[in-house]
């Protein structure tokens, strides 16, 4: 039977990346705009949190310890146990009106993050771009003309990615060459414009199978590797954001959600808005996932 518990009712503004760290059994994750890293352990119940000097975009452990993020001004190297942020590089410098978003790592230990247009009063533009960071620190960018990078993840063999604009209802599979990183072979796996679907983050499970949130629909999908949805979780909040599996099995969809500085009233009848989430019993598991490998 399907559970879902508010782990955290931290209200955050726009929760975001979810990353479950399997040698220390914790989940890192982000209110973007708080600006605000967490760590929750689910062992003793406590989530702890640093805040950003800027807007985030998205983060994954470390090999050689802390994490990598990015963030509005590129991607940086972040150590929890002093709080500094160390610069890498920032490949839109040159581009005022983006900020990096959803990305997580390879099959390989690469780390990636796409970036999204965010100006307001100002008409939304296809000016963002999905960048790959290698282990030697070179950063590549290996797509563009993205309004809003999202729902990144990789088959279990890791010779598929998938990839969404949000500002679309479509998700797009790319043939993967995890030797290079290169992608090739664009093609169509889901549509989601009859139902008037957009797809934020996304994971897949051991069996290849693709989860995503469905934004403002306040809904949790599958679809096997031929795009036929498998499951259907309805939340009791309206907004998810971003999932990963996690646990000591790995068989326990973490949710994240936002409020997106609405009103109380917008918010009404909602179940804890904002918070963490665990989902239970949805008979998957995931796969562990690499710490970036630089």
């Amino acid at each position: 039977m399907t559970a879902i518990t508010c782990v955290v009712d931290s209200k955050s503004l726009l929760g975001e990346s979810t990353y479950w760290d399997v040698k220390h059994q914790v989940l890192w994750w982000i209110d973007i705009y708080g600006p605000t890293i967490h760590r929750f352990d689910p062992r003793k119940g406590r989530d702890e949190s640093w805040q950003a000097p800027e807007y985030l975009g998205c983060l994954a452990v470390r090999e050689k310890g802390g994490l990598i993020v990015s963030m509005a001004s590129g991607f940086y190297f972040f150590d929890h146990k002093t709080g500094a942020f160390d610069a890498i590089g920032d490949p839109e410098a040159d581009i005022p009106d983006t900020r990096f978003n959803d990305g997580k790592t390879d099959r390989q230990g690469r780390f990636w993050s796409g970036s999204m247009f965010e100006a307001e009063g100002k008409p939304a533009e296809k000016i963002g771009s999905l960048y790959r960071m290698d282990a030697d620190l070179g950063i590549h960018r290996v797509l563009e003309g993205i309004g809003c990078s999202n729902g990144l993840a990789w088959s279990p063999d890791g010779r598929v990615l998938y990839f969404t604009d949000s500002h679309t209802p479509f998700v797009w599979a790319y043939d993967f060459d995890p030797a290079s990183g290169g992608v090739s072979n664009k093609r169509l796996y889901l549509d989601l414009s009859s139902e008037g679907f957009i797809v934020d983050g996304a994971t897949v499970d051991s069996a290849g199978n693709y989860w995503l949130t469905v934004p403002f629909k306040g809904k949790v999908l599958a679809h096997d590797p031929s795009g036929r949805r498998i499951a259907t979780v309805d939340l009791p909040f309206d907004l998810p954001t971003c999932c990963e599996f996690g646990g000591p099995d790995l068989d326990i969809l973490y949710v994240t959600s936002a409020t997106l500085r609405r009103e109380e009233a917008a918010l009404r009848g909602q179940t804890k808005p904002g918070g963490l989430f665990a989902i239970t019993g949805l008979g998957a598991t995931g796969l562990p996932l690499v710490p970036f490998a630089g």
